[in-house]
């Protein structure tokens, strides 16, 4: 009896051990994507900078650009391709933080978009959303990608 209930309970903590290992590395891995219902506990720090391309859909906010964020606002933003610079030149203040990237995600949530999805990041900044409001509709997906995010 002994014997059986120590292998019933070695079987029973191996098992509860791997899939503890399995959940744990699951969640901080980059690049994990979170259903559309599942949101980031990762809070906006007041300074930071990042990359970012945005791709896809009939947008003017479309190229690869280096943003600086202060104090919540974007104080700097270098266009880093040709759609870019002239996406800076002509509307600077349209360049979005990670806050108004995640304010975007969050509103296609709420107007029941065909596809709202987000991947994060280890730390919890988000790396790359997808959004398309209707799948029907042509141009009107949205792609984010961040890269090289550096809090200040």
């Amino acid at each position: 009896m002994t014997a059986v209930r120590g292998r019933a309970g070695l079987l029973s903590t191996t098992a509860l051990t791997a899939a503890l290992i399995c959940t744990v590395g699951a969640c901080g891995t980059k690049g994990s994507a979170n259903s559309p219902s599942e949101e980031t506990t990762w809070k906006e720090p007041a300074a930071y900078t990042y990359t970012l391309t945005s791709s896809e859909g009939e947008r003017s906010l479309i190229g690869t650009f280096r943003i600086t964020v202060r104090d919540g606002e974007v104080t700097e933003a270098v266009g880093l391709d040709d759609s870019a610079r002239r996406f800076v030149a002509q509307t600077p203040d349209q360049v979005p933080t990670l806050g108004a990237l995640l304010a975007e995600l969050a509103q296609a949530r709420r107007d029941a978009a065909d596809t709202a999805e987000a991947e994060y990041a280890t730390d919890g900044h988000p790396a790359r959303i997808f959004l398309d409001w209707d799948e029907n509709a042509l141009d009107d997906e949205a792609r984010y990608v961040v890269e090289a995010y550096e809090p200040a």
